[in-house]
């Protein structure tokens, strides 16, 4: 098995990077949609209502509330982010185990690859980056928030600076899409050698 991972700040384009890697055949795991994914899981549920009690209505998270909690309160953000973890660090060691004899390639779409030190289990990194400007609006537009929220999410995440410092490759998501794409296709390439 070979593992690589595509990852970025919010907005910086790893998500498109991701689909492309589908387009051209190729398994990706999403790590957010585990997330998502634990969010109805009840001995998921059962651990939030254990911290975050005010949030859990009817055996059911109310996310919204919860973010509110996090994203204005860095220690509670760590904390939420210390349940959340080993959680999806089961998922990831089962994927392992499942292609451990594969001689094939996979891809994680993982946004916190470095904070949850997921690094150490891939054969190669892919960093997509953008200017910060691209990515601030492409944020805002997306999930319709304000420049305020942005950075708020922003500043809770690890640089991209310090990603791109950390990567095997980088890819400049501002650019036209056709030429991103053929960025992927050269380093998917690279790496089935």
């Amino acid at each position: 098995m070979k593992l690589a991972a595509i990852t970025g700040s919010i907005g910086c384009g790893k998500t498109t990077l991701a689909s492309m890697v589908r387009r051209l055949g190729y398994c990706v795991y999403d790590v957010d949609g585990w997330v998502r994914r634990l969010y109805f899981k009840k001995d998921f549920i059962k651990v939030i209502e254990q911290h975050f009690p005010q949030v859990v209505e009817n055996g059911k998270v109310n996310k919204r509330a919860l973010r509110n909690i996090v994203f204005n309160d860095n220690a509670r953000l760590k904390e939420l982010e210390g349940l959340i973890h080993p959680f999806l660090r089961r998922y990831l060691k089962r994927v392992i185990h499942k292609h451990a004899q594969s001689n094939d390639l996979f891809f994680l779409d993982v946004a916190l690859l470095f904070e949850m030190r997921w690094d150490i289990y891939c054969d190669c990194i892919i960093v997509a980056d953008v200017d910060y400007e691209t990515q601030k609006k492409r944020v805002m537009e997306r999930d319709k928030i304000s420049a305020e929220d942005f950075e708020k999410i922003n500043n809770v995440q690890l640089s991209n600076k310090a990603k791109v410092l950390l990567a095997d490759v980088v890819v400049d998501t501002g650019r036209p899409q056709n030429l991103v794409f053929a960025d992927m296709v050269s380093i998917v390439d690279g790496l089935e050698c």
